[in-house]
């Protein structure tokens, strides 16, 4: 797998958008195919993968986020924020994964959303990345 972490300018802020991608895929539209079902079954189709990037400051430049010491977490269990709400605040609508670090990968399991408990979301993963591939994608954090 490979890890590709876009910085954006959004419309003219000041502030930079991690835009993840996994094997040249947005996250937000795997994470859509996974919870598809889910917000059909609910009437709100539109939910699914309703998600937009982190902004830089959300994880305060700190590219630690991403290696298993999370600045930002919705269930306080050692989970990482990935994606946040599209109105711009990360903790209204998260999606969240299990970041493991290991000498040789980093492994992304176990993707739950902040507000929709009962969703299976096990359709999205589990991801492992080789260290240094995932290491040199981290670097663009400042």
């Amino acid at each position: 797998m490979k890890l590709e972490l876009e910085p954006l300018q959004e419309n003219g802020y000041s502030f930079s958008l991690m835009h993840i991608h996994v094997n040249g895929e947005p996250l937000e539209l795997l994470a859509k195919v996974a919870e598809a079902p889910f917000a059909e079954a609910e009437g709100h189709p539109s939910l699914a993968g309703d998600y937009a990037p982190l902004s830089v400051s959300d994880i305060r430049s700190d590219a630690r986020h991403f290696l298993g010491e999370p600045v930002a977490t919705w269930f306080e269990d050692g989970d990482t924020v990935l994606m946040g709400c599209t109105c711009g605040e990360w903790g209204c609508w998260p999606l969240t994964a299990r970041v493991e670090v290991s000498a040789e990968t980093v492994r992304w399991s176990s993707f739950r959303n902040g507000h929709r408990d009962s969703w299976d979301l096990s359709a999205i993963g589990p991801f492992e990345f080789e260290l240094s591939q995932y290491l040199e994608a981290l670097s663009v954090i400042r």
